[in-house]
């Protein structure tokens, strides 16, 4: 686990430039710093050791000297390719090498041969090219940025703020869509010029020119197995995939909650330390579950309660780590989780992937709840839609406007905060990107695959690549913390996205298949219990006066008044403290927008 940066272009003082850049990546590599300068090209790294301590080092040279290659990641079948690859004297035990054979081998293909998690960038000596690969889901970032003849990359855009041909400037056009989705859901970042290699691409940059290539598309293909036979695949995969990602020359530990999804990844793995964080108030605290099973499987938790003082005071650093804003309150605790862990180990195991993959979220049931619904004509539940979606939102009023359009109309995730008529009334810009044309590719590919098929489809494309795993990495990194997704592994995948819907979601439960297939191994009862996420209470401390002031004096900012109204933000602030309404996902939106701006474009020590 490292982190990479480089460029291609003329510049002074190359070496320097370079050294800049990664050294603003030295929480992702604290361990050590290797770097390749020649002509126009210039590659660096900072390393987090942990497979060949020894012999591991970047940037590292093929045998014939023709090829170096900076990445960032894990190649979880480096052992088996290696036997793939033995016509290739291999000098190093590290995965990085397996990436200089494979290419010589397999050229632009490389990255379909790898399981695993990457980022990585190569320079071909004798094409004079520079090809890049980002893993099928996006687990590890990769950036890119181009100005006039020279062109860069890095694991995190802050590295692009110290070198001299990059113009640092505000792309305000994302505003509208980071509202609505409360992420950055386009390959177009916050940075003007600054763009996302998409998962599952890679990317060569020659002769001036950057080519984008897919080579791992999501399909879904149902299954003819039986039950049975389905819950036995994933047991066998899940076991596989856990012990591909327990391959460590350093002790791996992992996150726990209260849930299934963490239990199951520790019930399997049984490392010797988990770790859990909760908070004060007991419908947001996971520690007593957590401590259940731990007990049962006789290892180590290790827990932290958060305060509200150290939530709040903690959110800029975290919005320096996330590069862009970002307003997931779960980011917070997932950073304390990260800075707990990595007092002991350097790798840890969490659980992301597994909702998306095999059906976790509660209004996936709606397709199996509300079918009765749909029997009703469209053209009379348009009509309803329609009446209802001028009364003010709340659940059952939101039931009957989503059933009365289409999902490719209004579908933008799980997580959708603003919609677009609010947006349009908060903003003072004009909207020129639509949320439908995002999403459009997506519902176009999968145009004739069931209704929770695009759902799914959607949230993996956009909530669970551009956030949950985003902000996973951020947060585990900044703490110089490996993170692994044993559930966000190709080959698991291949077995959840053959699953028909009564496999993952009845009208009683959600991952039905995998909680199955948890069942046989987790000790205690946590294969039953419903999804809370990471559950934050900030929604209760918005209505006490020191979170209540600090939310209302930061939408006093200049840049809170440039782009938004900032009365229509005060009175909903005021409703929500008076139990009025419960709008604090979408003050918090704001405010993180807000507080972003003013790390990335007012803190003049960034």
């Amino acid at each position: 686990m490292c982190g990479i940066a480089g460029f291609v272009g003329k510049v002074a003082k190359p070496k320097t430039v370079l050294k800049k850049m990664c050294d603003r990546l030295s929480h992702r590599g604290p361990d050590g710093d290797g770097y390749f300068v020649e002509g126009e090209v210039a590659l660096g790294h900072r390393r987090l050791s942990i497979i060949d301590i020894e012999g591991g080092a970047q940037p590292m040279f093929s045998n014939d000297k023709e090829l170096v290659v900076v990445f960032n990641g894990e190649i979880y079948n480096y052992l088996d390719l290696k036997k793939e690859l033995d016509d290739y004297d291999f000098q190093t035990n590290s995965d990085t090498e397996v990436l200089l054979a494979g290419y010589q081998k397999w050229g632009k293909e490389l990255p379909k041969h790898l399981r695993g998690m990457f980022a990585f960038a190569l320079w071909d000596k004798k094409k004079n090219l520079l090809f890049c690969a980002r893993d099928n889901f996006g687990i590890k970032p990769f950036y890119y940025y181009q100005n006039e003849d020279t062109f860069m990359f890095a694991s995190e855009i802050k590295a692009f703020l110290d070198h001299p041909k990059f113009k640092k400037e505000l792309n305000d056009q994302l505003l509208p869509s980071y509202l609505s989705f409360s992420f950055t859901p386009t390959t177009e970042t916050f940075f003007k010029g600054v763009n996302r290699l998409d998962a599952g691409c890679s990317l060569v940059y020659q002769e001036g020119k950057v080519t984008i290539d897919s080579y791992f598309d999501l399909e879904f293909d149902t299954t003819k197995e039986s039950y049975d036979e389905v819950v036995e695949r994933i047991g066998q995969t899940m076991e596989e995939s856990v012990k591909y990602h327990m391959i460590s020359d350093v002790e791996v530990g992992s996150f726990l909650s209260s849930g299934i999804d963490s239990s199951y990844l520790v019930s399997l793995a049984k490392p010797d330390k988990t770790y859990t964080v909760g908070y004060d108030i007991p419908r947001y605290d996971e520690i007593s579950y957590a401590k259940d099973l731990t007990d049962k499987l006789k290892i180590k938790n290790i827990s932290k309660k958060i305060g509200k003082e150290e939530y709040m005071q903690i959110l800029p650093k975290i919005l320096y780590h996330m590069d862009e804003p970002a307003s997931d309150p779960a980011i917070v605790s997932l950073y304390f989780v990260a800075n707990l862990a990595s007092q002991d180990v350097k790798v840890v195991l969490s659980g992301e992937g597994a909702d998306e993959f095999f059906g976790g979220y509660n209004s996936y049931r709606e397709e199996v709840d509300m079918q009765w619904y749909n029997k009703i004509p469209f053209c009379i539940r348009h009509l309803i839609s329609k009446i209802c979606s001028h009364i003010p939102a709340r659940r059952g009023i939101n039931f009957l406007v989503r059933r009365g359009e289409k999902l490719e109309d209004f579908y933008i995730g799980v997580n959708k905060v603003w919609n677009e008529n609010e947006v349009k009334k908060l903003l003072k810009v004009p909207v020129t990107l639509e949320n439908k044309e995002i999403t459009k590719p997506i519902f176009d590919k999968f145009q004739k695959r069931s209704r929770l098929e695009k759902m799914q489809a959607i949230d993996i494309h956009f909530w669970l690549m551009k956030d949950i795993l985003q902000k996973a990495d951020r947060m585990t990194m900044a703490n110089s913390l490996e993170g692994r997704v044993p559930f966000t592994d190709k080959e698991v995948f291949k077995v959840a996205s053959s699953l028909p819907t009564n496999y993952k979601v009845t009208k009683e439960n959600t991952k039905v298949a995998l909680r199955d297939a948890a069942k046989k191994v987790i000790p205690n009862e946590s294969y039953k219990k419903k999804k809370l996420g990471f559950p934050v209470p900030i929604r209760d401390w918005m209505k006490e006066e020191d979170v209540f002031h600090e939310l209302e004096e930061t939408f006093q900012a200049s840049i809170c008044k440039k782009y938004f109204h900032v009365e229509t933000l005060m009175e909903m602030l005021k409703a929500h403290r008076d139990g009025k309404q419960d709008c604090y996902r979408k003050l918090w939106t704001v405010y993180c927008f807000v507080k972003w701006y003013q790390v990335f474009f007012e803190d003049e020590s960034i």
